[in-house]
């Protein structure tokens, strides 16, 4: 017999992401970290808060496990303490502001199924809002941190010299590939108000001299030659197939001979359905992107095919990662 559950748990899901959020922005794990537990009315006086007003959301954050109460006293829950504070090497606070950031986008779905078209200029993550850019290249740093530690290990970059990021936001792949092949001069292309947090991250990480970066719109600007990889790390999902085969050509130009192309990305099955979540980070990116989509495993393997790259091979990360790794080569 159909039950009404499911559908009834998804009309209210936002619920908890907002609790998430609202917690997260206003400061309640940080500072449960500090002092280790403490009751409503120090919380909402510490972080400035209605008294009231916390108590609801400290309790509504109980409910969903992130914290926990015993008696008056609050604390964080073992999933909060390792993912929601700042000092924990898996912070995932600055990486879910970005969630945060388009949540009003999802509430003009109606627009998009209407039109087609995107409800928010992209523009404005990208250099003409200063907050809303630093916020975002801040967020895709905090989630590069966490994939970066699936993704990086699995790269086959030996003999490597030289590797050119594109589209690489704050450079943290790079990064990480630079710590763990010190031999490889990484240069990282994107947009100048991206760029310019990027150099900060970068600085603040002791990398600067290790990774450089590189001002320009990658859809228009020259590829450097002499690469031995290329990677194009979570942003193809925002690109036309016909912008990802010029990317494609112009990375096989740049790369020598034996070089190595890596797409780090999410992708879909050929129903563009399955995954689950590739299928709504695809209504995500054409919210927010003006070609935003999600494209399947074999798509991608017929653009690098088209393009002269051969040896083509994909696979999934390994849970919770909801990411695809690819590989293809130059003849």
């Amino acid at each position: 017999m159909p039950n009404p559950a499911r559908i009834i748990d998804m009309a209210s899901a936002f619920y908890d992401s907002c609790v998430l959020f609202t917690a997260s922005d206003l400061g309640v794990f940080a500072k449960l970290a500090e002092t280790g537990e403490a009751d409503a009315d120090t919380l909402a006086r510490e972080l400035q808060l209605s008294p009231r007003g916390a108590l609801l959301l400290l309790d509504a954050c109980v409910a969903l496990e992130l914290l926990e109460k015993n008696g008056e006293i609050y604390r964080n829950s073992e999933d909060a303490a390792v993912f929601l504070t700042p000092n924990s090497p898996a912070d995932l606070s600055k990486a879910i502001r970005y969630n945060r950031d388009v949540y009003a986008a999802w509430g003009k779905l109606r627009e998009l199924a209407k039109t087609g078209l995107s409800v928010e200029k992209p523009e404005i993550h990208l250099g003409e809002d200063e907050q809303r850019t630093r916020d975002f290249v801040l967020s895709m740093h905090g989630r590069a941190l966490g994939i970066g530690q699936a993704v990086v290990p699995q790269l086959d970059l030996s003999g490597c010299k030289k590797l050119f990021d594109v589209g690489g936001g704050p450079g943290t792949y790079s990064a990480l590939i630079a710590r763990r092949w010190p031999e490889i001069e990484c240069t990282v292309l994107d947009l100048p108000g991206v760029v310019r947090v990027a150099d900060e991250l970068l600085a603040a990480q002791g990398m600067s001299g290790k990774v450089k970066t590189l001002a320009g719109d990658y859809r228009v600007a020259e590829f450097p030659a002499g690469n031995d990889a290329v990677i194009f790390f979570g942003m193809l999902h925002q690109e036309s197939p016909d912008s990802i085969r010029d990317l494609f050509k112009r990375a096989h130009i740049s790369l020598n001979p034996g070089g190595v192309v890596y797409v780090m990305d999410m992708m879909t099955d050929r129903t563009h359905a399955r995954p689950k979540f590739s299928a709504l980070f695809a209504v995500n990116m054409a919210l927010t992107t003006e070609n935003g989509w999600v494209f399947s495993d074999a798509e991608l393997g017929g653009w690098l095919k088209e393009t002269g790259f051969c040896d083509f091979s994909v696979k999934p990360l390994a849970p919770p990662m909801p990411h695809w790794l690819a590989c293809a080569r130059k003849a």
